[in-house]
């Protein structure tokens, strides 16, 4: 998943289990009778706070858009964190139902890392550096309008109105705090500017017409009068033409006046003031443990030699005569590992995925009820990723979406679809948020706690992508060497997302340690290395993951040996939805001291 959780105050900040044990350990033994019910009631109305900050969200609501880069927004999750920490104290954890209790510790973990995030000051340089060609609001928020904004009735169409207003004032605040960067000595690196440049020319050049902000307007639904339609068709049109235009225009006059001549060639967050401790924190929030850049590096750099060995042994079985950069190249440029034409992509898919579900029932004991699909991605194609998934509601009907980039065919090579399919679909990202979101007797706030542990998603996800020979994958040798090949991207990222950050690494370097180590088009690598230079520590955190709940899958069937079974491990992993990685070793090792077993919980 071409992850869409790059920093945003718009998201809660991730944070470290030894705040939940801290906590724990200074209560008493057993709860009061209204433990439970308090600790729900908390967690509900720390959800319904937050609901009122988050920029793009699909849940009714009266509060308008709160813009993300506001000293109001800062003042608000402070103030609600600080509130949280109180309230969480007077509760005790121990004797608590298990679902609650992991509750407890992922809440309690959430809430000390971002006060710790906020008053660090990392918070307040994260707002100053605002630019994210990447993960942007700039980008989500029309994404976001264009294929998940509700509009259904009237007041769905007020709702998006007062959205749109609020987007234009972000507009405005970003300018704001990209003006404290300067003064700060905070300021972003030119090629993050120059890219984001790109997409506000993509933006302006759209005519309002078929512009993402306007195309709501084109769809109203048959219940809303005549003169309404009139009225929602003139206000759109003018918030957009007088409001939202204007916020991309005074980007591009700003950035370009002002802005990029006091920007340098150097990328990482090392080179700008108080990026150090910036990154320490974002790569502890990716990652959720407080492995050092160094330590991260290290790691890389071992996993990727591993797959090298891999690669090298996968390359002789299909026969190719010459060295792993000659057979980069050569599933790189020959046509026979692209598909034509959308259509043809969009049916390889089908195909794939008709395949997987066939094999799921040996290791997964439920599955979602929302179906899976695959669509293109909405808008600026030629200038972003491979894709993301996204849920839909947990209606059990509204299906999750991989958002697939169909721009540029010819680098999307046909040997690596089974393992994003994996991934990003089943049994990856949409089993594990998907049956989560769907698990109505889960507290909320594991319910939905996929924004907030990229971690854990991701981590899951690329594990998924390791059982495609026990889910009947990989049986091609091209598909087995495109699942090696996308192993070794994540490993390739640990080692490029530190060095370019902690270790001082050039844009081109980064570049160049990618082309030689994966087969990926050229085209891709520099939208990755720019991805990652944007997004710091975002990918880092694949694997972290996927090692973590590799290593967990092995201590279970160590300890467990003839009780241990898949399906009931993949339950614990998945049952409780995303979480810090100690919290999730806390809840297998306990499993593992109980007996193993099916999941008896209710929940």
């Amino acid at each position: 998943m071409a992850d869409r959780q790059g920093w945003s105050p718009t998201r809660r900040q991730a944070v470290g289990a030894a705040g939940a044990a801290l906590l724990a350990a200074r209560l008493p033994a057993q709860p009061a009778a209204g433990d439970v019910s308090r600790l729900r009631a908390l967690l509900d109305a720390s959800a319904a706070s937050d609901a009122l900050r988050q920029a793009v969200s699909e849940k009714p609501r009266a509060t308008p858009f709160m813009d993300p880069l506001a000293d109001a927004y800062r003042a608000a999750l402070l103030a609600d964190r600080e509130r949280d920490h109180a309230a969480l104290a007077a509760i005790r954890r121990n004797g608590l139902p298990v679902a609650d209790r992991i509750a407890y510790d992922v809440f309690a973990y959430q809430t000390d890392r971002t006060l710790a995030f906020l008053r660090s000051g990392a918070f307040d340089t994260a707002a100053r550096a605002p630019l994210d060609p990447s993960f942007g609001l700039h980008l989500e928020f029309p994404d976001f309008v264009l294929t998940s904004a509700p509009f259904a009735a009237l007041q769905d169409y007020e709702a998006g109105l007062v959205r749109l207003v609020g987007f234009a004032g972000y507009l405005q605040t970003t300018v704001v705090q990209l003006k404290r960067g300067v003064a700060a000595g905070q300021v972003q690196p030119r090629i993050i500017v120059t890219n984001v440049l790109s997409q506000v020319d993509a933006v302006l050049a759209t005519p309002i017409e078929q512009s993402p902000f306007y195309a709501a307007v084109t769809r109203m639904p048959p219940a809303i009068s005549e003169g309404d339609r009139v009225r929602l068709e003139a206000s759109y049109r003018q918030v957009i033409t007088d409001r939202i235009y204007p916020g991309y225009a005074l980007w591009k006059s700003y950035l370009s006046d002002d802005y990029l001549p006091r920007t340098g060639e150097a990328v990482g967050r090392s080179a700008m003031k108080g990026g150090a401790a910036l990154y320490a924190a974002e790569l502890e929030r990716h990652t959720t443990t407080t492995a050092s850049p160094d330590a991260i590096h290290r790691l890389g750099l071992s996993e990727v030699q591993r797959i090298h060995h891999e690669m090298e042994d996968a390359k002789t079985s299909i026969g190719f005569n010459g060295d792993l950069a000659a057979f980069f190249v050569f599933v790189r440029t020959d046509p026979r590992f692209y598909c034509k034409t959308p259509e043809e992509l969009l049916g390889r898919f089908a195909t794939i995925e008709a395949k997987i579900w066939r094999s799921i029932p040996q290791l997964f004991a439920r599955r979602p009820k929302a179906p899976f699909s695959v669509q293109p991605l909405p808008a600026l194609g030629a200038q972003r990723g491979t894709g993301y998934y996204r849920p839909g509601p947990p209606d059990g009907r509204t299906p999750g979406v991989l958002f697939f980039n169909m721009a540029m065919l010819g680098t999307r090579p046909i040997p690596t679809l089974e393992t994003l399919t994996l991934h990003e679909g089943i049994p990856g990202h949409h089993f594990q948020i998907t049956l989560a979101r769907e698990n109505e007797k889960l507290p909320q706030l594991l319910r939905f706690s996929d924004e907030g542990f990229t971690a854990y998603t991701e981590g899951w996800a690329l594990y998924c992508e390791s059982m495609g020979r026990e889910l009947g994958m990989y049986g091609d040798p091209y598909q087995w060497f495109g699942h090696l090949d996308m192993e070794m991207l994540r490993a390739v990222r640990l080692v490029v997302d530190t060095g370019l950050h902690a270790q001082g690494w050039e844009r081109q370097q980064a570049i160049a340690y990618m082309l030689a180590n994966t087969s990926m088009a050229p085209h891709d690598v520099t939208v990755e290395v720019d991805r990652y230079i944007a997004a710091p520590g975002q990918a880092c955190a694949y694997k972290m993951g996927e090692l973590k709940i590799r290593g967990l899958r092995d201590r279970s069937t160590a300890a467990l040996g003839g009780r241990f079974a898949v399906r009931d491990f993949h339950d614990q992993v998945i049952g409780t939805g995303a979480l810090p990685l100690q919290v999730l070793e806390d809840k297998i090792v306990g499993w593992i001291a109980a007996g193993g077993g099916p999941d008896n919980s209710g929940f």
